[in-house]
């Protein structure tokens, strides 16, 4: 009996012995939360919990927050102020971080200085979209129709000096056609205005408006990338109608200035594993989005590379907010 119960005892201290190591390297793997400045279901959003989902293997646990207002201003100051220590990051679209530095007289960030660059997520382009009883049926329609009315052709946006406000303004230097921006407070209302007939167009990205394009609410006349998205092929790129434009943006993923380097390079590459998984791909594929996994140098690159592009087209506009 007594050997049994060696024998036994002896088990129970292998197998705890064994199990020891994975408990102790699951306690060491950190918490990381990462911060939205979008409301839930938004595009933001959207790509913060797809990829939640594949870093929970890297993590002790992922956490997605949401800190909506003024255009994602109020989550890069709660991510500005935030340690150091790699836990806590922002998913952000490009716009704050290249349109808003010309846009905006006092910003209470530097775009450069307040963050570090771990990941350029993804590109993605925007769509120009119609209301339903706007009688065009393309955008040479949509130039003609504003060229003849002048100054009644109306686009909505989710606010001033946003990624689709200046979207809207570069379409109508290319397309020599004068549009009037009707800014809203976020995408939500500006949708509202489109289905409702209070406005005839919407610069919007293309995964918040393919769903109302196929069921028929709003018509989808062009999009703004290089080739055409696949979420809706049979849309040409605005190129293809005679508009040289093409505009696209991105998503990344930053971190309070000062990470170390060690801390922002294990960032990135779990990231960049992350994104890469054939599962998460395809999604974002199937969402439209071209997923990249970036370094931080190629962030950094990308983020200086716009900030430049935007600089003269914002200016010509004299667009300056307070």
């Amino acid at each position: 009996m007594q050997k049994r119960r060696l024998v036994i005892n002896t088990l129970a201290l292998a197998a705890a012995g064994a199990l020891l190591p994975a408990l102790t390297h699951a306690q060491d793997k950190p918490p990381l939360k990462i911060v939205v400045g979008f409301p839930p279901g938004g595009s933001a959003d959207l790509l913060a919990r797809l990829m939640a989902e594949d870093l929970k293997n890297d993590f002790s646990q992922v956490i997605v927050e949401n800190k909506p207002g003024a255009g994602g201003r109020i989550a890069l100051g709660l991510v500005k102020r935030a340690p150091a220590d790699g836990q806590t990051v922002l998913l952000l679209p490009s716009g704050p971080m290249v349109l808003f530095p010309h846009v905006y007289r006092k910003l209470d960030y530097d775009a450069v200085a307040d963050f570090t660059p771990i990941s350029l997520l993804a590109h993605f382009q925007f769509s120009v979209v119609a209301g339903a009883g706007v009688p065009v049926k393309g955008v040479k329609d949509m130039i003609a129709r504003a060229k003849a009315e002048l100054g009644k052709s109306t686009y909505g946006t989710p606010g001033q000096g946003t990624l689709p406000h200046f979207m809207g303004v570069m379409f109508g230097q290319k397309a020599g056609a004068e549009l009037t921006h009707v800014p809203f407070q976020g995408g939500g209302p500006a949708n509202t205005a489109l289905l409702g007939g209070h406005i005839d167009y919407k610069f919007d990205v293309v995964t918040e408006t393919a769903e109302l394009h196929r069921a028929g609410k709003v018509r989808i006349l062009g999009v703004t990338g290089a080739q055409r998205d696949p979420q809706v092929p049979e849309v040409p790129t605005l190129r293809e109608q005679g508009v040289d434009m093409v505009a696209t943006a991105w998503f990344g993923l930053y971190g309070p200035a000062g990470l170390k380097h060690e801390v922002r390079d294990q960032l990135s590459a779990a990231v960049a594993k992350a994104i890469r998984t054939p599962a998460l791909r395809a999604r974002l594929i199937e969402q439209g989005y071209e997923p990249v996994g970036s370094t931080p140098a190629e962030l950094a690159a990308a983020q200086k590379t716009d900030l430049q592009r935007w600089e003269a087209p914002i200016k010509a506009t004299g667009v300056l907010l307070d």
